[in-house]
């Protein structure tokens, strides 16, 4: 079994599902008392958002670097970075360490393209849902990939940093979610990608019309398959 490296606090509430995830789909495909090998990470996310509202995105990557370097050290056989809008650094992580780097947009698109959709609609935090360096890499991946107009993406960053990030559900914030997605699938999206993890505290496939793809869930997923049958990705030239 290979160690996974995880970059977490971003919030440390969805990070905890990745860890609880983890281990029961470690559980799952080896049973008895079997659990994760993983290291994790946890950066302060304060930090981290001064950062990304500042714009200074670079030095927002040098902190997930240093995360990722000492999860190497430590023995991580791969590296996961556990949040969406964080995958902006991406590439920055991956070219500071010579484990490769478990892209969560890229499980995503897997498990979509495995469901046999092909046309989405994405929820994440603002910079996730408007910039390119995520929506690009599910395109890149074969998706029709769609967002909500403005007013909608506004609702949904809000609650993500206002609400979710801190623990807060709220049966109002998830009536709002699903007009946001009601309104997606009426543009046509076959699916809905739940593109920030904390959105898995909120919205279920109960909550949907159509099928939804958590991606801390589908990431943890993907995670422990490469551990357990040696296929983490080969790291990029």
């Amino acid at each position: 079994m290979k160690t996974i490296g995880l970059i977490g606090g971003m919030s440390w509430e969805s990070t905890a599902e990745y860890y609880r995830s983890l281990n029961e789909f470690t559980r799952d495909r080896l049973g008895g008392l079997h659990s994760a090998r993983c290291v994790l990470y946890s950066v302060d996310f304060a930090e981290i958002e001064r950062l990304q509202v500042q714009g200074r995105w670079t030095e927002a990557g040098e902190i997930l670097v240093a995360a990722a370097r000492a999860l190497e050290a430590a023995g991580a056989d791969m590296v996961l970075i556990c949040t969406n809008t964080m995958h902006k650094v991406a590439d920055q992580v991956e070219a500071a360490v010579s484990i490769p780097l478990l892209h969560l947009a890229d499980a995503t698109a897997e498990a979509v393209r495995a469901s046999g959709l092909h046309r989405v609609g994405l929820l994440g935090t603002a910079f996730t849902m408007e910039q390119d360096f995520y929506r690009g890499r599910l395109e890149a991946g074969g998706l029709d990939v769609r967002v909500p107009p403005a007013d909608g993406r506004a609702i949904v960053h809000r609650v993500i940093y206002e609400e979710l990030c801190l623990g807060v559900v709220r049966e109002e914030s998830r009536a709002a979610y699903q007009k946001v997605i009601t309104d997606l699938v009426a543009d046509g999206a076959e699916g809905i990608i739940l593109g920030c993890t904390e959105i898995e505290l909120l919205i279920g496939p109960e909550d949907s019309p159509v099928p939804v793809f958590p991606t801390a869930h589908l990431h943890a997923e993907a995670a422990v398959h490469a551990a357990l049958f040696d296929e983490a990705p080969t790291p990029r030239a």
